[in-house]
């Protein structure tokens, strides 16, 4: 006998687990979620710093390989997402940043009604316990706790100073009034251990009678019938299952693969479906279009004295503290997440002084998550550009379900993001020249002191550059007849069918995009039930 459902959820991720949340909550309405990953019981997912070891662990993540081109020196990058109960939000780098008031105006200016800072930020407020206390942009009542930083390092504080000496004001909290300036980044953390979207969300509501989570469920494509969605269809352990969905599908399955499933399942190009065997739903062309990322460029220095963490986990001592420390206080190195410091500044390309670039700073030096620290006393500044023009695509290559799509992000092919980045390097650079940081460090080690024309910064960002893990955009939200979603998130052309997650961004955070993704699952929750409460009235 068929499985039957009210509403049926693709993905457990941060915008998933939200939606799972709030329509269960309801013990009228039957919810199923459907997990292509595993459970996130390894302590690796729990501890804050274990996002070193799980983003490339493939227990957890799927490492997508994006097309090689010109803006990534021909290399391919690649874009690991969570494959695990809680998606990215169980092995991101636990930043919680909303970004800039605009980006969210901006969105109400293309298309996006009822999506500006005000309209979200209420949403922003009910989902966070936030450990600093309530304030006009801070919510205390929520069930994801967010945390100041809990881990002071001396060398990142100098480099705060020497941001202030450059020009930059200090910033208590970029989730309150603006970004701009530079200060210490809020996590994603309880008392002692990650809270990513699964422990705050969907964790809490296991025990429900009406709600069903399913793990090694790998999404083959949404049932449509008559131009409804009437149910999903899955593989598991290589059988083919299916459930039927009674009110509405909603697809959280992220960036990459939300428009792959839309695009298996006859939603997209017609061109390319037709090219794939695939029967054609709906005609809709940007199904996979408008894919925005934040790509980065790290500054790396060797610092003179031992305050690395380079050095603190090759010495016994300093490790064992490292594990007193957040045992018994929940804080110390073990509690920090991909950023301790940062902040948001201009460029000359800024306009009406509104922050283009944002760094990310770590008293430590890697070429790569999982991967051995550096021998030396390494320091990192990175910095991105914070609404690049550049855009790319996503697109399947075969009507196989298992076989990830073509990914083209197109790095830096608008001058303008070229441009950008560089001044950003000559920026940080200006930063670590300051009095008191430049008494701290000997050696750039990247880009490299030899890199000083326009030409060969440029030329080490293409080379040395990556991800920060923040695709979206590629099911767009708008107004317009060519969105692939409306303001309400319903896919144009069929009923009963909604995309909640960082896919409809019209355009990228200016910041880490997990915090407003998880708001997009909140509204996008409100949105449903509000329409159920007023269908039934």
């Amino acid at each position: 006998m068929e499985l039957e459902y009210d509403y049926i959820i693709i993905g457990s991720g941060s915008a998933g687990s939200v939606v799972a949340n709030r329509l269960s909550a309801d013990k009228d309405s039957r919810v199923l979620v459907l997990e292509s990953g595993r459970n996130d019981n390894n302590l690796w997912l729990k501890l804050p710093i274990g996002y070193f070891r799980s983003i490339y662990d493939s227990r957890f993540s799927r490492a997508f390989g994006t097309e090689p081109s010109e803006g990534d020196g021909f290399r391919g990058i690649a874009w690991p997402r969570g494959r695990v109960v809680g998606g990215s939000s169980s092995i991101n780098g636990l930043i919680f940043i909303r970004g800039q008031h605009d980006d969210y105006n901006d969105w109400a200016v293309q298309g996006a009604d009822q999506w500006s800072f005000n309209d979200v930020l209420p949403h922003f407020k009910e989902l966070e316990c936030y450990a600093g206390g309530e304030s006009d942009y801070r919510g205390t009542q929520g069930e994801l706790h967010v945390s100041d930083l809990r881990n002071q390092n001396p060398a990142c504080a100098v480099w705060l100073a020497a941001a202030q000496e450059y020009g930059l004001p200090f910033n208590p909290d970029f989730n309150a009034d603006t970004t701009f300036g530079v200060g210490a980044y809020q996590l994603s953390i309880g008392k002692r251990f990650r809270a990513s979207a699964a422990t705050a969300f969907l964790k809490p509501v296991l025990h429900r009678s009406n709600f069903t989570l399913k793990t090694g469920a790998h999404v083959s494509r949404i049932i449509i019938d008559q131009g409804r969605a009437v149910g999903v269809e899955w593989l598991a352990n290589g059988e083919r299952m299916s459930a039927r969905a009674t009110n509405e599908v909603i697809l959280s399955a992220g960036a990459i693969q939300s428009p792959q499933v839309l695009q298996l399942s006859g939603i997209g190009p017609a061109h390319l479906l037709k090219r794939y065997g695939i029967d054609v739903v709906v005609d809709s062309p940007e199904v996979g279009e408008n894919l925005q990322d934040h790509y980065q460029m790290r500054m790396v220095v060797k610092l003179k004295e031992k305050l690395s963490l380079n050095d603190d986990v090759r010495h016994p001592l300093k490790l064992a503290k490292m594990g007193l420390d957040w045992i018994l206080a929940g804080k110390g190195p073990l509690t920090v997440g991909a950023g301790q410091v940062g902040g948001a500044a201009c460029t000359r390309h800024a306009i009406n002084n509104r922050p283009d670039i944002q760094f990310n700073v770590m008293p430590l030096s890697v070429d790569k998550p999982g991967l051995p620290l550096h021998k030396y006393s390494g320091f990192t500044s990175s910095v991105w550009q914070c609404r690049p023009q550049s855009r790319g695509s996503v697109a399947i290559q075969s009507s196989d379900v298992y076989q990830q799509p073509l990914i083209s992000p197109n790095y830096l092919s608008t001058q303008l993001d070229r441009d950008v980045m560089v001044e950003a390097i000559r920026i940080l650079r200006q930063i670590h020249d300051q009095p008191s940081f430049k008494a701290l460090w000997d050696t750039e080690m990247v880009p490299g002191m030899d890199k000083q024309t326009d030409e060969q910064i440029l030329e080490s960002i293409r080379q040395g550059g990556g991800t920060v893990f923040h695709p979206v955009g590629t099911c767009r939200m708008g107004s317009d007849e060519r969105a692939v979603v409306d303001p309400e998130l319903r896919v144009r052309g069929v009923d009963g069918l909604r995309v909640i997650d960082a896919s409809v961004m019209p355009s990228i955070t200016s910041a880490n995009t997990n915090a407003p993704t998880l708001m997009i699952g909140h509204k996008g929750a409100a949105m449903m039930q509000h329409n159920s409460r007023h269908r039934f009235a």
